[in-house]
């Protein structure tokens, strides 16, 4: 029996056994296996089951998958010397597994210092009203830039996002004074807008009110009406000579035929 694990043959075929099953690999669907042989780059290979053959074969394992990567707050001063903390997230994926492991040493190392040094740089050039009221412009201009970098390094980035821009207290409080002040303009000239809407209105009515008496009376009874019924008070209200004129009139006509 010791003979049998002394032959050199069977610990031959033992190790060629351990060799071959060290040798497979399984690539799943989102990764890839960058070979190199004896310090040559083969190609990738996966997914599925694949060979790399052990002490002459090296591979390096990639993710193709999309990778979210936050960009911790950078200080800026924008263009108008206003001094802000800016932070973003960006979104790129690896589409040449080959040139991320050999063009770049750490391809993922690499865009999260290309990605703050492009954001310091860009928002560095604009004013803070831009910076608050343009970010989807802003946004497509990172993408383009780091994408353009990252370009020969197979790295695909697809958006670049600016998920808060951190103020000074100072200018809060201005921001927040200038919000009020618009806001008060707005209701003044609204306001305004109003009263003369219903000065016009008023001119036309009465426009119609003095081309008609009878309209004229109908509206002075429909006010006498009105106080009634919201006050219970005594109101002296005076009366206009056009209700009475049909009363004088037929009272001197009555007076002149008794004369007769």
């Amino acid at each position: 029996m010791p003979f049998v694990f002394a032959n050199p043959l069977v610990i031959a075929l033992v190790l060629v056994f351990l060799a071959v099953l060290a040798s497979i690999k399984i690539v799943t669907e989102y990764e890839r296996l960058v070979v190199f042989r004896l310090g040559r780059l083969v190609g990738s290979r996966g997914p599925g089951i694949t060979l790399v053959i052990i002490f002459i074969e090296r591979a390096v394992r990639v993710s193709l998958r999309l990778v979210t990567m936050d960009v911790p707050p950078q200080d800026i001063i924008t263009r108008d010397n206003v001094s802000v903390k800016v932070n973003a997230v960006v979104y790129f994926r690896v589409m040449d597994p080959s040139r991320a492991i050999v063009e770049v040493e750490d391809f993922y190392y690499a865009t999260s210092q290309l990605a703050q040094t492009t954001l310091r740089s860009v928002l560095g050039q604009v004013e803070l009203d831009d910076l608050l009221s343009e970010r989807e412009k802003i946004n497509h201009q990172l993408q383009e830039i780091l994408d353009q970098a990252t370009d020969p390094w197979g790295v695909k980035v697809t958006t670049v996002e600016i998920k808060h821009v951190d103020l000074p207290t100072e200018m809060q409080r201005a921001m927040a004074k200038q919000a009020e002040a618009e806001r008060e303009r707005r209701a003044k000239v609204i306001a305004a807008e109003g009263e003369h809407q219903a000065s016009e209105k008023l001119a036309m009515a009465a426009d119609v009110l003095s081309t008609n008496s009878q309209a004229i009376q109908l509206r002075y009874l429909q006010t006498l009406r009105e106080i009634a019924t919201e006050n219970n008070s005594t109101t002296l209200f005076p009366i206009p000579m056009d209700l009475v004129t049909g009363f004088m009139k037929v009272l001197n006509k009555a007076g002149g035929e008794d004369d007769k």
